[in-house]
C-alpha cells in the first residue's frame, strides 16, 4: 500500500508538533497551539494539490461520502445511482442519509458505464455517486455531460485515486463535491481519515458545519459559536491530520514511483496476447496504484490467480470473489441487515437487493485481476517479480493453449 510504505521521520515530526502542544482537537485553543494547525494546513495543501477552491478533512472516506450527500442536500428517499463494484463504504455513505442506492453496471474502465447511467435515470433520480475505482478515471467527460443534461448532482468518490487526473484536471473536482480516503490502504494514509473538496463555497460551509455538530466556527469561543444546522461528529483529529500532512508532501514521489513500476509490469504482461488491460480514457492521468487486466474467461482468470498464489506472487486481487468490493458478496446489504432502522422510503427501492443481477458487470469482473503496485520495490525485486510473472503466465497460458 503506497503511503503506508513510507512512514518515517516526517510523520513523526508532524505528530510531535501536536504532542508538544497537547492540543489534539482541530479547532480553537489558538494560544496553546504555538502556530501548529495540522488539519487547516492539510486542507490548504490538499486544495492546492487538487486545484479545488475548498477542502475539508474528516474522519474517514465513508464520512466523506456522507458529508458530500449532506452538503448537497441529498437524503431521505432520494434515488442515487451507484456502482456494484466499489468498497462497501460508498454505499454506506449513501444510506447514512436515508437515500436510495440504485446500482448501475460498470464498463471496462471499472467505473460506472455512461450508457448504463443513461438507461437507469428516472424522474426520481437525484444524483450519481461516481467511484474512480482502482486508482483511475471513469469516462468522466461523458458522465459530466449526462448529469448536466438531466440536472443530476455528481459526487465523485475518489477514495482510491488521489492524484489521478483526466486531461490535466484532478479527479474529485469534476462534480459538485469530491471525496477522498486516507485509511491505511490508500495512496496516502493517516491511519484513518478522509476529505472532501469542492469549488462551491456553500457546499464547503454546509460540510464544515455538518461535520461538527452544526458549529459555524465563527469566532474564537467554541461555547458561543452559532449552530445554523443540525449535524454530527465526522471530525478528524490533529494527530490524524499531522500524519496526512506529512504523507501529502510525498505524493509526487509516490505517483512517480507507482507509474514507473506499473509501466514495467504492464510491459511484462503485454507479451501475452491472452491478456488485455483496463480501459483508461486518459492513460497519462492514471495514479497507477493497481495494474488491472483481463483474461479471456473466468476459468482462465481463476487458474492464473491460483498459480500466482502457489508461486508466492502477492498483492493480487480477484475482485469477483472479494467480500467487500462487489455486490454479489454483500450479504448484509442484500438482506438489509443493519443495527439501525431503515427508513420506509429507502425500502421502497426500484431494485430488490436480494435478487438483483448484473450480467454485464459479472462478465467484466469474472475476467478481472488487479495487482497492487508497490513504491518501495528495488530494481532487483522488480526484475525478479517480472521474471516470475513471465514464468508463471507462460506455464498457465501455454498449458491452456495446448
Amino acid at each position: 500500500m503506497p503511503g503506508s510504505e513510507l512512514i518515517g521521520a516526517e510523520e513523526r515530526k508532524e505528530i510531535n508538533d501536536v504532542l508538544e502542544t497537547g492540543i489534539l482537537f482541530r479547532y480553537n485553543h489558538d494560544e496553546q497551539r504555538k502556530g501548529h494547525w495540522k488539519a487547516k494546513t492539510f486542507e490548504q495543501e490538499l486544495a492546492k494539490f487538487t486545484g479545488a477552491e475548498h477542502a475539508l478533512m474528516c474522519s474517514s472516506g465513508t464520512t466523506a461520502v456522507a458529508l458530500c450527500m449532506a452538503a448537497c442536500g441529498l437524503g431521505m428517499g432520494d434515488e442515487v445511482l451507484v456502482p456494484p463494484f466499489t468498497y462497501i463504504a460508498t454505499i454506506e455513505g449513501v444510506l447514512l442519509g436515508g437515500a436510495i442506492p440504485k446500482f448501475v453496471d460498470i464498463d471496462e474502465t471499472l467505473c460506472l458505464s455512461p450508457a448504463a447511467i443513461r438507461a437507469a435515470i428516472t424522474p426520481k433520480t437525484k444524483a450519481v455517486v461516481l467511484v474512480h475505482m482502482c486508482g483511475a478515471m471513469a469516462q468522466i467527460d461523458e458522465i459530466v455531460q449526462i448529469c448536466n443534461e438531466h440536472n443530476l448532482i455528481l459526487i465523485e468518490d475518489t477514495a482510491q485515486a488521489l492524484g489521478a487526473s483526466f486531461k490535466g484536471k484532478m479527479l474529485g473536482t469534476f462534480g459538485k463535491v469530491g471525496a477522498y480516503s486516507f485509511d491505511f490502504f490508500k495512496i496516502i494514509t493517516a491511519g484513518e481519515g478522509g476529505a472532501i473538496v469542492t469549488n462551491d463555497k456553500q457546499m464547503y460551509l454546509n460540510a464544515d458545519m455538518f461535520s461538527d455538530h452544526g458549529h459555524d466556527h465563527i469566532g474564537n469561543n467554541r461555547g458561543m459559536e452559532g449552530h445554523p444546522v443540525l449535524g454530527t461528529n465526522f471530525r478528524t483529529s490533529e494527530l490524524h491530520a499531522a500524519v496526512a500532512l506529512a504523507q501529502l508532501r510525498k505524493i509526487d514521489y509516490i505517483l512517480a514511483q507507482q507509474r514507473k513500476h506499473k509501466k514495467r509490469l504492464k510491459e511484462t504482461l503485454a507479451q501475452f496476447p491472452e491478456i488485455t488491460f483496463r480501459y483508461l480514457p486518459d492513460p497519462e492521468g492514471d495514479s497507477a496504484t493497481f495494474l488491472s487486466f483481463f483474461l479471456p474467461d473466468e476459468e482462465t482468470a481463476r487458474r492464473v490467480v491460483k498459480a500466482f498464489a502457489e508461486n508466492g506472487i502477492g498483492g493480487i486481487q480477484y475482485w469477483y470473489d472479494n467480500h467487500f468490493h462487489y455486490i454479489r458478496n454483500w450479504e448484509h446489504l442484500r438482506g438489509m441487515k443493519t443495527l439501525f432502522t431503515i427508513p420506509a422510503q429507502t425500502m421502497e427501492c426500484p431494485q430488490d437487493y436480494a435478487t438483483v443481477q448484473f450480467p454485464a458487470t459479472d462478465a467484466i469482473m469474472q475476467r478481472l485481476i488487479s495487482m497492487v503496485v508497490r513504491i518501495t520495490w528495488t530494481e532487483e525485486e522488480l526484475n525478479a517479480l517480472c521474471n516470475k510473472l513471465t514464468e508463471v503466465l507462460s506455464g498457465v497460458l501455454t498449458k491452456q493453449a495446448a
